[in-house]
């Protein structure tokens, strides 16, 4: 599944609100290292380029590279954390369906994603370097398992928040194949992304036909997902039978019958 398909070259929407000269500085030092990273593994393979050369191309030691990024790896696919932080956000406010919250994150990753296409000279080119990101993500069985990885933690963040919601437990089927089934439309949206890039619409009709397949997917798992609401509140429990007035006896009233009499 690719959660974030060509998140290398977009931005993250909401990137530099209210942030510092400190916060701006590492960001877009981020940005460099994983762009160039991301250059140089397009150019030469994944497994051909070292970190110590992309520190080198950016004029930082190895050791500030790691600082950045924990691994090789989530240097080409930075913004799959990215997603993960914004299905921990969205997905925990009971008053929207998981459904919904789901959709606004794939619209904001796709927002910036046809943002910077609109963005290039070059549209053309800017599609086929998307199209080639994608092939460096399926070419490469350390990039593949990263992202699996990283799919199975989306998958227990989202079946966490969603067992909360419905007051279940996160062993319980439901909370887990709701949570798997969300995760799906990214898939979808990777996929649809990458078909409509060889037609070349333009960036605005780019947005609108994946939006529209993300959408059809969607509807077949939101009648299932509405079901799964917050549990209702347990019945209170009914109120003991009332006892004898204080003071009185429990034991039958009048004498006792002695069975052993004789006349």
């Amino acid at each position: 599944m690719s959660i974030q398909t060509a998140g290398w070259a977009a931005p993250h929407p909401l990137a530099g609100l209210g942030e510092g000269l400190r916060e701006r500085k590492k960001r877009l030092m981020r940005q460099e290292l994983s762009d160039t990273a991301t250059a140089m593994f397009l150019e030469r393979g994944f497994d051909a380029v070292r970190v110590a050369e992309v520190a080198e191309a950016c004029g930082v030691s190895e050791k500030t590279v790691f600082n950045y990024f924990p691994t090789k790896e989530s240097l080409v696919l930075d913004r799959l954390q990215t997603t993960v932080d914004s299905l921990r956000t969205g997905l925990a406010d009971p008053a929207v369906p998981p459904v919904q919250a789901t959709l606004a994150i794939l619209d904001r990753e796709l927002t910036g994603m046809t943002a910077w296409l609109a963005a290039q000279d070059d549209y053309g080119r800017a599609g086929q370097a998307i199209r080639r990101f994608g092939d460096l993500i399926r070419a490469t069985p350390s990039l593949r398992a990263y992202q699996a990885d990283m799919m199975d933690q989306s998958a227990a963040v989202a079946t966490h928040i969603l067992a909360a919601r419905a007051g279940m437990s996160t062993a319980d089927p439901e909370p887990q194949i709701a949570a798997r089934a969300l995760l799906g439309l990214w898939r979808v949206q990777a996929d649809s992304l990458r078909h409509h890039l060889h037609g070349s619409p333009a960036p605005a009709q780019l947005h609108e036909l994946v939006t529209a397949d993300v959408r059809r997917a969607a509807q077949l798992i939101d009648t299932g997902l509405r079901s799964f609401a917050p549990a209702p509140a347990p019945a209170p429990a009914p109120a003991p039978a009332p006892g004898p007035p204080p003071g009185t006896s429990m034991l039958p009233s009048g004498p006792p019958k002695d069975r052993h009499r004789h006349d």
